[in-house]
């Protein structure tokens, strides 16, 4: 780590990608509820009025695409016709079954792609993650639980956080941002900012012992305004925030995104992998910092490639961290998906506030 300034983004449930991701993590679910070696591999994309879904599902049971999408919009809180963008919205489903040439492979217990995917942990959170990201995260979710309290405001939104770093360690929180759209009819400007700073900047900021801006630091909107937001301002596609959902840019990412693919992909199931084994590795004391890089082919089991890099701060030789890793966990497609209990419905949750850091996902758990 040798920024002394990182910042990291999150966005909230709402966020046009976050929708997209949402749909298409509950058709996974949908598929492996229903058989749980379903095949699953859904995109999505929103704008005004407009869901579609496209994509590659091999399941015996029959899926209601719509239906799934239309709840899921309503559970997001789209049921506002002002935002041009809400459940009654026109849905147009292209979904058909998964490639012949994919499936031989697949079912031999072989990747469904071939790629690479990284894994990382660090000891700055409790969680193991990286600060920035986790606080931004920690800033959406609590926006997006106000409004239940608060009806001006409206979905969509993100965070922004910049912490200062000495000798590899977090010490101070030198710029926040918000951007929310809320009606500015109903509250104005400034006093939607000091309830925001008041009820999300100061527990967050509180809850990981960092010092509080000032109100004045903090950047709400920056345009000055933020009336609509959500599909009908900014169209939404499954997959374009990879970023977000692994570790804020702090570790390499693999570019292949996890919502809407079932656990046969190692873009996704890899990488979860690559977490846990990095996780246990920092959890170990074995360093302070981890990146665990899989690699894989497709139709191949096992991966092509695997490495360990602790960035200068490791405990012990990286004899004995590659022994301790490479015991944890079988690294095969079919291994992961068994040693992590992948194939069941709980994906949904995943597409919202990062993959990881959340103590009840298998691939979060410690082994001591």
């Amino acid at each position: 780590m040798n920024y002394s300034l990182f910042t990291s983004e999150s966005v909230c449930a709402g966020h046009p990608d976050k929708v997209c991701d949402q749909i298409s993590d509950a058709v996974v679910d949908a598929g492996l509820k229903s058989y749980p070696a379903s095949r699953v591999a859904c995109e999505t994309l929103v704008t005004a009025q407009k869901i579609v879904l496209a994509g590659e599902v091999t399941c015996p049971d029959p899926i209601d695409y719509q239906e799934i999408a239309r709840n899921k919009v309503k559970e997001i809180g789209y049921t506002n016709p002002v935002l041009n963008f809400d459940h009654q919205a026109n849905i147009e489903v292209y979904i058909h079954q998964q490639s012949p040439d994919i499936a031989q492979g697949v079912d031999n217990g072989g990747a469904g792609d071939q790629g690479m995917m990284f894994g990382y942990a660090c000891d700055e959170t409790d969680n193991l993650m990286p600060l920035p990201i986790t606080m931004s995260h920690q800033l959406c979710q609590r926006m997006d639980e106000l409004h239940a309290k608060y009806s001006w405001l409206r979905p969509d939104g993100k965070s922004e956080v910049a912490i200062n770093y000495q000798n590899g360690r977090p010490v101070s929180v030198e710029k926040i941002v918000l951007a929310k759209p809320f009606d500015y009819q109903a509250i104005d400007a400034q006093s939607a900012k000091q309830i925001l700073f008041d009820e999300v900047v100061k527990p967050i900021t509180a809850k990981y012992q960092m010092n509080l801006i000032p109100i004045e630091q903090l950047i709400l909107n920056g345009t000055g305004q933020w009336l609509i937001g959500g599909p009908a301002s900014d169209t939404g596609v499954t997959g374009r925030k990879i970023v977000v959902d692994t570790y804020g840019g702090m570790a390499r990412i693999g570019g292949g995104c996890f919502s809407g693919k079932d656990p046969t992909k190692v873009d996704r199931s890899a990488a979860y992998a690559a977490r846990f084994l990095a996780k246990n590795i920092v959890a170990a004391g074995l360093a302070h910092r981890c990146e665990v890089q899989l690699a894989y082919a497709i139709g191949y089991r096992d991966p092509i490639a695997k490495a360990i890099e602790t960035f200068g701060t490791a405990q012990k030789g990286i004899n004995i961290l590659e022994d301790f890793a490479w015991k944890l966990l079988d690294l095969s497609v079919e291994g992961i998906n068994q040693g992590l209990n992948l194939r069941r419905p709980i994906y949904q949750q995943t597409a919202r506030y990062g993959h990881f850091g959340h103590p009840d996902y298998p691939w979060e758990k410690i082994i001591l």
